[in-house]
C-alpha cells in the first residue's frame, strides 16, 4: 500500500508529470495547452494593484507571477483562496449565476486551485481541492471535497498510460464471470462493438487488433487534464478524480466520481444526483444517475438511467434502458432494457433488447454448478415472469415469456413468441409457441411502437431495429416451423407404433413411400387438426433434464407462425419506403426479388440491436483482421454502410420466407394476390386482437371489486373504446388495407 510521504513546498506547484515521461522539447503543460482555447486578448500577469486586492480578500499563491487573468478581471470577486502552480481566469464579472434555485456569485471563493484553467464568469465556491481541471465557461462549482485529475487519467477508457503496467489497464468482464470475454472500454464503445469483441474470442487476431485499435483510440502520453464543459453545475460532491464531463452537466451530492467519461450536451445533458459512486466507466449523452447507484467498471448507453440504488457492475448496458433497484453483474445488454424491482438479479448473460426484468427475477443463478463460468443469451424481447428463477447455461429464442417458477435445469427455447412454463404437478416443462399472437395482441403489436417512441436520442450511434417481425425473429421463426414439422412427425409415428405394438413400423419411412419424418409433420399441420390435438408433442433438446418436454397448442402455433411470415414479408412490401406505391417499379422489383430468391436464406446476427448478415460480419471480421478496418470510427462506418442497405436485404429475406411459406420457387400474379389477400385477413385479426386483448383487462369481473361503482371504475381505467394506442391502431389499419388494396390492382394491372 502507499504511504504518507514528505515532500519539499514547491511540489504543491511543480509536481506534475515525471520528466522522463516527457517528449524533448516539451514542458508539462504541452498537452494542457492543446487542450485550452486561449481567450480573445490572451491572458496576462496581474497588476500591482490586483496583486494587492487579493492580498486584502484573504488570498495566497505560490508565486503571483503564474497567476494569469483577462482584461476583464474583478478581483474583489476572488476571496480567501490558495493559488498553487500556473493557474489561469478567464472573464470575471460581477454578475452571478443561476442553475434552478441555487444562486452564486461570479467568482472564486474559499477553494484551494492547483494548476487549473479557468473559464470565463465562473462561480467556484468551497472548493476544497481542485487540480488540474479545466473549467469551461459559466460552469459552477459548489461545496465540493475534492476534484483532482492525475497525469495518467484515462477517464474510463480501456488504455494503458506511458510507464504503466498491463495489470492496471481497465477491462469490462462482459457476458461471463470468469473474464474470458473482457473488452476494453473507449468513450464511443456501443454494444455491437461489445459483441463483436466478446463473442469472437477464437478468433486471436481479430482479439488483437481490436485490443490495438482501443489502445490508439487514445493518446497514450501522460499530462492530459480533466475537463468540465460549459454551463455544468457541480454541487455538494465528494470525490471528482481523473473525470471529464461534457457541457450542462448537472451533478449533485455524488459521493465519488473516479476514472470516468460523461458525455453530456445542450441537447442531452446528463444528470448525476445523490449518493452515487461512478468508477471506471462511460456514461453515454442524456443519462440520468440517481439515488445511490454504483456502477464500476461499466459502459452506459445514451438515454439510458440509473435510479434507486441500482449496481451496475462489469456490465455495458445499451442506449434507452433503465435499471433501478437491483443488482446486475458481468453483462451485455442490448438496447430497450427495463429492470425496475430491488428482488431481482442479472448475471453473465446477453440480452439482446426490448427485454423486462420482472420482480423477484433471478436470472443466472450459479447454485447448479462449483464454477462460476455460465452463460445466459437471450433474444430480444425476453420477459421472465415474477419470481423467475434460470440457470446457466440456458439460451432463449426471441420473445420469450416465462412463467413465474423455479426452472431446476438449463434451457434451450428455440421456439420464438413462447410462453414458458414449469409444471410442477406434471414434472415437465411446457412451451407454448407463438403465444404472444394468439394470446397477447395488445402487447406485441405495441412493442414497436412503444420503443421507437422511447428513443429520444439526439445522437445516434447504435443503429438500431426496432420491428418486431425482422429478419431476426423470422429467421427463428422458420426454424420453429421445421422443428414443429419433426416433432408432429415423430409424435405420429410414436403413436401408431403404441397403438400397434405388433407392427413394425420404419421411422425413416412414416407412410412407407419414401415420407420423411418432417414431410409427414407437415402434411398433417396442413390437414386435419384432430389429428394434431390428439398427438402428445414432445420437444428436444429444450431442457438439460430427462423429464419430457410438452408442445402446447401446436396446430395453432404453426399457423400463426405462418401468418407471422406472411405479415413480415408484406409488411416489407408495403411499407417499402424507397419508393411510392403508385410506381410500378416497386411492383416489378418485388416481382423479380421474389421469383429469383436464389440467395440462401442467410443466417442473421444480432450485432447490438443492428441485424447484419451473417456474411456481412464475417466479411468486416476479416477487413479489420487484415487493416483494412484500421479504427473503430472505420468500423462503425462500416456498420453505417451495412445499415444503409438494410432496408434492401431485408426485403429479399422477407420475399425469400414468404416463398418459402408459400410453399413454391416461383411468385406469380396469382400467389401475389393469394398474399395480398392473406395479408387483409391478417391485419384485419391484429386489430381486432389488440382490441380483444385489451378488452380482457377491463371485462375481468375482480377489477370492479375495488370500486364503489361502474363511475369509478371507468374514471380509473377508461374504457378500452378509448385507449389511444387501440384507436391508433385501428386508423393505421384503414390506411393499410388501403395501402393493400393499391398494391393488388398494380398485381392485376401489371
Amino acid at each position: 500500500m502507499e504511504r504518507v510521504t514528505l515532500l519539499p513546498p514547491n511540489a504543491l506547484s511543480d509536481g506534475w508529470i515525471d520528466p522522463k515521461y516527457l517528449p524533448e522539447g516539451k514542458d508539462k503543460y504541452y498537452i494542457r495547452n492543446r487542450q485550452v482555447t486561449q481567450p480573445e486578448g490572451g491572458w496576462r500577469h496581474l497588476h500591482s494593484d490586483e496583486i494587492e486586492r487579493l492580498v486584502q480578500n484573504n488570498n495566497t499563491a505560490s508565486s503571483w507571477d503564474t497567476l494569469w487573468v483577462t482584461d476583464e478581471f474583478n478581483p474583489s470577486m476572488v476571496k480567501d483562496n490558495k493559488f498553487y502552480g500556473t493557474v489561469r481566469i478567464g472573464r470575471v464579472s460581477s454578475g452571478a449565476l443561476q442553475f434552478h434555485d441555487l444562486r452564486l456569485p461570479v467568482g472564486i471563493t474559499n477553494s484551494s486551485i492547483h494548476s487549473c484553467d479557468i473559464g470565463d464568469n465562473c462561480a467556484i465556491h468551497n472548493v476544497h481541492y481542485l487540480s488540474h481541471y479545466i473549467i469551461n465557461s459559466h460552469t459552477m462549482l459548489f461545496n465540493i471535497q475534492e476534484m483532482s485529475c492525475t497525469d495518467h487519467a484515462k477517464f474510463g477508457n480501456g488504455i494503458i498510460k506511458d510507464g504503466e503496467r498491463e495489470e492496471v489497464r481497465v477491462r469490462i468482464e462482459i457476458m461471463n464471470e470468469s473474464g474470458a470475454r473482457s473488452v476494453m472500454p473507449y468513450d464511443g464503445m456501443i454494444p455491437a462493438d461489445a459483441y463483436l469483441w466478446a463473442k469472437y474470442v477464437d478468433d486471436t487476431t481479430l482479439q488483437e487488433r481490436l485490443a490495438d485499435i482501443t489502445q490508439h483510440t487514445v493518446d497514450h502520453h501522460r499530462g492530459y487534464y480533466g475537463e468540465i464543459g460549459q454551463r455544468c453545475v457541480i454541487k455538494n460532491s465528494s470525490i471528482i478524480k481523473d473525470v471529464k464531463i461534457g457541457t450542462d452537466c448537472y451533478i449533485k451530492g455524488a459521493s465519488k466520481l473516479k476514472n470516468i467519461t460523461i458525455n453530456s450536451s445542450n441537447e442531452e445533458p446528463s444528470q448525476i444526483g445523490e449518493n452515487v459512486i461512478l468508477v471506471n466507466g462511460i456514461v453515454g449523452y442524456g443519462c440520468r444517475i440517481f439515488y445511490s447507484c454504483t456502477a464500476v467498471k461499466f459502459i452506459l448507453g445514451n438515454n439510458s438511467n440509473l435510479k434507486y440504488g441500482a449496481r451496475l457492475i462489469n456490465s455495458i448496458m445499451g442506449d434507452n434502458s433503465t435499471i433501478s433497484c437491483c443488482e446486475v453483474l458481468n453483462n451485455l445488454i442490448y438496447p430497450g432494457h427495463e429492470q425496475h424491482h430491488n428482488n431481482s438479479f442479472l448475471i453473465a448473460s446477453v440480452i439482446m433488447g426490448q427485454s423486462n426484468m420482472a420482480a423477484g427475477a433471478t436470472i443466472g443463478s450459479n447454485h447448479n454448478s462449483r464454477t462460476n463460468d455460465g452463460e445466459l443469451v437471450a433474444g430480444r424481447g425476453f420477459w421472465p415472469g415474477l419470481c423467475s428463477s434460470v440457470k446457466h447455461s440456458s439460451r432463449f429464442a426471441s420473445f420469450t415469456l416465462l412463467a413465474k417458477g423455479d426452472y431446476p435445469a438449463e434451457m434451450n427455447i428455440s421456439l420464438p413468441f413462447s410462453l414458458v412454463s414449469n409444471n410442477v404437478a406434471a414434472d415437465h416443462l411446457e412451451v407454448m409457441p407463438a403465444y404472444w399472437w394468439m394470446y397477447n395482441m395488445y402487447a406485441l403489436a405495441r412493442n414497436t411502437w412503444k420503443y421507437r417512441t422511447r428513443d429520444k436520442r439526439r445522437t445516434k450511434v447504435q443503429n438500431i431495429e426496432f420491428d418486431t417481425f425482422a429478419p431476426d425473429t423470422m429467421q427463428e421463426v422458420l426454424k420453429a416451423r421445421t422443428l414443429l414439422e419433426l416433432w408432429v412427425g415423430k409424435a405420429y409415428v410414436k403413436q401408431n407404433e403404441d397403438e400397434n405394438k405388433n407392427t413394425k413400423y420404419d421411422r425413416s419411412i412414416p407412410n412407407q413411400a419414401n415420407e420423411t419424418l418432417s414431410s409427414l409433420g407437415r402434411r398433417l399441420l396442413q390437414g386435419n387438426r384432430e389429428v394434431i390435438d390428439n398427438l402428445t408433442i414432445l420437444g428436444e433438446g429444450m431442457e438439460n433434464s430427462r423429464r419430457p418436454v410438452h408442445i402446447l397448442k401446436v396446430y395453432d402455433a404453426y399457423h400463426a407462425y405462418g401468418d407471422m411470415l406472411i405479415h413480415y414479408a408484406m409488411s416489407c412490401v408495403l411499407n417499402d419506403e424507397r419508393e411510392t406505391m403508385n410506381d410500378i417499379h416497386l411492383l416489378e422489383r418485388c416481382h423479380h426479388d421474389a421469383q429469383h430468391p436464389s440467395f440462401p436464406l442467410t443466417k442473421w446476427v444480432n450485432l447490438g440491436g443492428q441485424l447484419v448478415k451473417e456474411s456481412d460480419l464475417d466479411t468486416l471480421r476479416r477487413d479489420i483482421c487484415d487493416g483494412t478496418l484500421d479504427s473503430w470510427e472505420a468500423i462503425h462506418h462500416r456498420y453505417d454502410e451495412l445499415w444503409a442497405r438494410y432496408a434492401e436485404d431485408k426485403l429479399h429475406h422477407a420475399l425469400y420466407a414468404l416463398c418459402i411459406v408459400l410453399d413454391t420457387e416461383t411468385m406469380t400474379d396469382e400467389l401475389w394476390l393469394q398474399a395480398l389477400a392473406h395479408e387483409e385477413r391478417i391485419q384485419h385479426r391484429i386489430s381486432e386482437q389488440v382490441y380483444l386483448s385489451r378488452k380482457k383487462d377491463h371485462d375481468n369481473p375482480f377489477r370492479s371489486c375495488t370500486s364503489r361503482n361502474t363511475e369509478e371504475q371507468q374514471v380509473v381505467y377508461g374504457e378500452v373504446e378509448d385507449n389511444s394506442f387501440v384507436r391508433q391502431v385501428r386508423t393505421e389499419t384503414l390506411e393499410y388495407i388501403h395501402k393493400i388494396e393499391r398494391l393488388r390492382d398494380g398485381f392485376r394491372n401489371m
